[in-house]
């Protein structure tokens, strides 16, 4: 499984900090799923640069982006995301922001959307550590069983191997 996690912001890109997030989404992933391949990128809060490293990532099964989901003014991760996205895949959102508003309030101002583009499933992550923690945990026990339904295998594939 290949998987790319972007972090977007504009501060993180600039190296004014640190990324903790991206690196929490990637030990996460390489603790719950073995096989998994992970390439990372750091871009600011810019369209071009967001969608250059969507095509960087064309062909992967996953791309995780953490960062850029809310209602400030450079917040545009999920307007950018949607416009690349062939189909939305609400359930994944919902879901996250259905956890995450568990944990605070504020996850109902959490924009972040979900969809393919070919065999790519792209979900946006908000930018906070207890966020990505979260949505990494949740969206990884459905990863391969995403893939699975991709490439045509149908339901139970993967929990139920012959």
């Amino acid at each position: 499984m290949r998987v790319a996690v972007i972090t977007i912001s504009d501060r993180a890109s600039r190296g004014i900090y640190e990324d903790k997030s991206g690196p929490e989404i990637q030990s996460i992933l390489e603790e719950m799923i073995p096989d998994v391949v992970i390439s990372k990128s750091i871009v600011p809060d810019d369209e071009k640069a967001i969608l250059a490293a969507f095509k960087e990532y064309e062909g992967y099964d996953f791309i995780l982006t953490t960062g850029g989901t809310g209602i400030g003014p450079r917040d545009i991760t999920p307007d950018v995301t949607r416009k690349y996205c062939q189909k939305e895949l609400p359930g994944i959102s919902e879901t996250l922001r259905a956890l995450s508003f568990r944990e605070t309030p504020s996850a109902m101002l959490s924009r972040g959307f979900s969809g393919m583009r070919e065999k790519t499933i792209i979900v946006n992550f908000p930018g906070s550590l207890k966020a990505v923690q979260l949505c990494t945990k949740t969206i990884a026990t459905v990863m391969e069983h995403a893939i699975d339904m991709i490439e045509g295998k149908g339901h139970g594939h993967h929990l139920h191997p012959s």
